[in-house]
Parts: C-alpha cells; structure tokens; sequence
C-alpha cells in the first residue's frame, strides 16, 4: 500500500507569511510579509489574535495571485485551538467551501498535500490552504497559561506565532511543482510528557521520510534540502540518527524549521513548534529560495503531536503524525 502520491498538474501560485514579534526579530524575518507588532495583533485576546492572522495571510495570499475568491474553489485551513475555530472564522469571511483540516503542526503540508491532491485530480483550478498558531494560545491549550509562569525544562519548544498561506493550482506560471505528497501514519513513541514534543514526534518524521524514499526510490541526495517541521534540537537529532541506521546519510541538506526560524540568541528552548513553524520557514522563506534558484528541489515534513490537554489528564501517551510534501523549480 503506497502512502506517496505523484502529481503532475499541481503548481504553487503565491503564497504569504505573517509573524509575531518574536520571529520578526529571527534570522527570517525578512521573508514575512507582515511582523505585527506585539502578541494582541491589535485585538483584545490571544485567541482573537491567531483568528486576525488566519485572516489576513489568505487574503496577503490572494492579492500576490492577483486572484480573488470567485477564482479560488476551496479554502483547506486548520490551527491548533479547539475545534479549529480560527480556521472556521477566517473560512466565514472568506466566504468559500471549506475543508477545515487539523494535524496539529503538521496541518501546514496535510492542507498542501489535500490541495494538490485535488487541484491535481482536476476538481478546481486553485486552492486555497492556510494554518496559524499563537504562543500564548497554545500554551494555555496544552500545558499550562502563560500567566501561571511555570518553569520549563530545557525540553520544551516556543509555539511559533504565526500563520501561512499558499494557493496551489493548475496554472505554472512561477514553475514551483508540487512533485509528491507522503501521507503519515500515526506513530506512538510512548511519551507522556507535553515538554517532550520533539522526542514525541521523531519516530513520525522518521517514518514518512523512510516511507517517502521508499515509495519514490529517491535518496537524500535527490534533494538540496530536507526540512522538518518542528523537532527541534532533540528530536531532530534523533530523527538523524533514525535514518543513519537505515543507511540514509544525510551531507548537510537535512535541517529543521524550528531550529531556522529563530536565533541561538533568542530564549527558544530546544526550538521552535507550532503550525506556523513549518508554513513561516516554508511559505516564506523555502518558496523564495526556490524562486532564486538557491534550491531546485526540497522535502518539507511537517510534523504533529496529536495530544489535548484531557488525553494527558487521563495519563495517555501523545501520538505524532508527519506528512511530507517535495516541491521542486520546473
């Protein structure tokens, strides 16, 4: 059974990237088109905050496509609040049918891989997908408020604020190929602790890239970068060596979003998280790259860990997921 898909008629259109504080004060910042000046956006709530950003970045999106929403036949999104509210919220002003989709930080490729899929299969023309994430909700929705100040291990990982958008369709103008979508499965490593999300999640990476590779007969070296989407220092190092021993050798084109986003200098922990971790560093930064011609060809996984506050509560363990998508300059 394949969980790799190839698509031949799926290309990128525009794409868009809006970014807190924080990660407008990061190595990347000069691939955002919009750094808002403090957590609030302008709103009275953090929640409120993530709604704001989910949507502007579609409509930032529309305006670079020079599209407007009678062109577009779908709009896929999904965020990491409770029952994907920002995402419906953006998807009621937006006012087109929607797919509301949640991976938890792997949701920025699962929405790319569900609409190439589509545009691919000839359903539409273009393709609307967006996530967002928001330090302050996130933390309030899986660990603990950030009122309360509790003091984190060395584990934990900054929930990037953020969101991403990217319109995929048939028109190739920009020559960005969305080439292969890999679609994860659920892997359990056995961890309890919401500190550990890079530890929790290697295992997923590890698989859909092997899957990936397996089901495509390419190697690392077929790609002038592989990113993953939020592992951090920790997991992304076991994720390395995950592969080493399947006989992947990985020459320095293997790296992750959450380790890019941000400066060693800032106050990240093991790195960034987060929907937006792998939508910034992608629909920002991997997009320009491609366009400038530093990178023909790139493996973006984006990873999840799909626990809630009430499965840790009854002392279950946190299940991950990994979806990939390559997209290459044609």
């Amino acid at each position: 059974m394949r969980s790799t898909f190839e698509f031949q008629n799926s290309y990128i259109l525009a794409s868009s990237a809006v970014c807190g504080p924080m990660e407008g004060k990061g190595p990347l910042a000069s691939y955002f088109d919009v750094i808002y000046d403090d957590l609030y956006v302008g709103e009275k709530t953090w929640e409120k905050a993530e709604k704001k950003m989910l949507t502007d970045t579609p409509e930032l999106a529309l305006q670079k496509a020079s599209l407007s929403k009678d062109d577009v036949g779908f709009y896929i999104a999904g965020d990491l609040l409770n029952q994907n509210i920002a995402a419906s919220f953006s998807a009621y002003k937006l006012q087109l049918p929607f797919i509301g989709v949640y991976g938890a930080c792997s949701t920025s490729m699962l929405s790319l891989a569900l609409g190439a899929a589509l545009v691919n299969a000839g359903y539409v023309d273009n393709i609307l997908t967006a996530v967002s994430s928001h330090n302050c909700t996130a933390e309030k929705q899986f660990r603990y408020p950030t009122e309360y100040g509790g003091q984190k291990p060395n584990t934990s990982q900054v929930t990037v604020t953020g969101a991403g958008a990217c319109i995929v369709s048939k028109n190739s103008c920009l020559g960005l190929k969305i080439s292969y979508a890999t679609f994860g499965k659920v892997i359990d490593f056995g961890i309890k602790n919401a500190f550990e999300m890079g530890q929790a999640m290697a295992p997923a990476a590890f698989h859909t890239i092997l899957t990936h590779f397996k089901d495509t007969n390419r190697y690392p070296k077929d790609y002038d970068l592989i990113v993953t989407g939020d592992l951090a220092t920790i997991g992304f190092e076991i994720t390395k060596e995950m592969l080493e021993k399947e006989g992947f050798e990985l020459d320095g084109n293997f790296y992750d979003c959450g380790l890019m986003i941000y400066d060693k200098k800032q106050q990240i922990f093991a790195g960034g998280s987060g929907c937006a971790s792998s939508a910034l560093v992608s629909y920002g930064y991997l997009l320009n790259q491609l366009l400038n011609g530093k990178y023909k060809r790139v493996l973006i996984v984006a990873t999840g860990a799909l626990l809630s506050l009430v499965s840790l509560q009854q002392g279950e363990t946190i299940p991950c997921i990994a979806h990939a998508v390559a997209i290459e300059k044609v």
